[in-house]
Parts: C-alpha cells; structure tokens; sequence
C-alpha cells in the first residue's frame, strides 16, 4: 500500500501493480479498494494499475467536511501520481464522480463506467431529503448497520427480506464500516438525476457497461447516458446485473485502453 496527500491534508490511500500505460481504477458506494482488486490484477500484465481507497473508507483518511471537489482533487493526486494522466475506470457513483471529474478537464484520456445509478424515467424512486435526513441519524447514531439496510432498500431497490438475509453474511461487518461514507454518495448523487450540459462536456472516448439483467431503469439510464456522450462505446453484458464481476468487466477494459 502506499499513500499520496491531497490537498486538503488527507491521506489517499492506493495500490499500484503492474507495468504499462497508467489505469486509475475508483469504486462507488460500499466500495473500498477491495472491490477493484481483482480487475487490477488482471490488467496488471498490460498496464500500471492505481487502485485507490476513496476518503473515508479503507485506509484513506476523512478530513471534514465533505464536498464533491475535495473527491475530485483526491482524484487528481492519484492522477499526479500515475505521470500526470491515465485511463479512468468507475463503477455505481463513482461513475458519476469520475464523470464529473472529467468534465471539470481532469488529465483523463480514455474512460469507463459500469452503471452509474442515474435515474431518468420514472419507473424507480428517487433519493430525496428524507432519506438523508435518515441515513445522517442512522449514522450519527452508531446505527451503521441500518444504515446500510436503508440505503439497499431505499437506494438500491432491495426487499427488505433480502436485507436481513443481506446482515447474515460474511461481509456484512465491512459493509458497516464503510456506512458512514453512505454519506458522500447521496451527495453525489442528488437526486439521481442525469446531468446532461456536464455529460456532453466529457469530449474523451468512453466506454459506457451495463448488465441485461439489471433493472429496466438502470438499462434505459445507461442508453441514454450513452446517447449524450460525445463520443461513447455502449456495451451490455449478458447476463450479468449491477454487480462488478472482473473476469468479464476486465476484457472489456483492456480491449477498450488498449490504443
């Protein structure tokens, strides 16, 4: 593990592996640097791999308060890091971070999104005060694990039978740790909306991923993420669903950086 200091002071923790043109890899909510190990690994034989800890969860620090462009110059740093501009791939929110970075002109040259969670019908609810009026309490509480519940029910659309069975498992401890940063992703978020003048300033090719499986919303949120994109591959994999699975998002990844 290594660190880089953002701007603010805090410590960006990150793993680099592999030798190549430079990839930054970023995970979204309930995510630390965990999630994207197995994708760095196989890209390590092509390429330099920056997988980093968002702040406030794994070994990254969490200087407060929280704001989108404290995210964005952590995000920079890793960049400095990886000789000042890389490939970018994000999942979930931290897709909708990594687009937002990129239209703020970060050194990005090539990036890749597995299903940010834009909303842009009206087949699914959207977050709202209310619900981080919810989540703040839960948290400020110790409520950590309801926290999480909430947000798989009420963000992520999961039966809240499916959640209990949800507190049964192994990873259920990490996932309470990475509550508090719960937070910064509804911040990220909004209201789910997809931000349409921000998307057509992101002028770099970009891979845009979904599964068939996934929810209807999330399947017309990604075509029409893809149609406002200046320049966009759109690519569904059969079968699959929100979850990151890296022996088939990998591919997609090197065939799509390799230029």
């Amino acid at each position: 593990m290594r660190t880089v200091t953002s701007k603010d002071g805090t410590e960006i923790a990150y793993d680099r592996l592999g030798d190549g043109p430079p990839v930054v890899l970023m995970g979204g909510a309930l995510n630390d640097r965990a999630t994207c190990a197995p994708i760095a690994e196989l890209l390590a034989p092509r390429f330099t791999t920056y997988n980093y800890d968002r702040r406030g969860r794994g070994a990254s620090g969490d200087t407060p308060p929280y704001s989108l462009d404290r995210e964005v110059e952590d995000l920079s740093r890793i960049v400095d890091e990886a000789a000042g501009e890389a490939f970018l791939f994000a999942n979930c929110t931290g897709g909708m971070l990594a687009l937002e970075a990129v239209a703020r002109g970060l050194p990005i040259t090539r990036l890749a999104l597995y299903e940010p969670p834009y909303i842009v019908d009206d087949s699914h609810p959207r977050l709202d005060d209310a619900y981080v009026r919810d989540l703040d309490a839960m948290i400020a509480e110790g409520r950590n694990g309801d926290a999480v519940a909430h947000f798989l029910v009420k963000a992520v659309g999961f039966p809240p039978e499916a959640v209990a069975h949800f507190r049964t498992i192994p990873a259920w401890p990490a996932l309470e740790a990475l509550a508090p940063s719960l937070r910064y992703e509804a911040a990220i978020a909004g209201d789910n909306s997809l931000p349409t003048e921000r998307v057509r300033a992101v002028a770099v090719p970009t891979l845009v991923m979904d599964g068939t499986e996934s929810p209807p919303f999330q399947r017309t949120a990604m075509r029409e993420l893809a149609a406002t994109l200046p320049d966009v591959t759109y690519r569904s994999l059969e079968g699959q669903n929100h979850r990151l699975v890296p022996e088939l998002v990998a591919p997609l990844l090197e065939e799509f950086f390799t230029v």
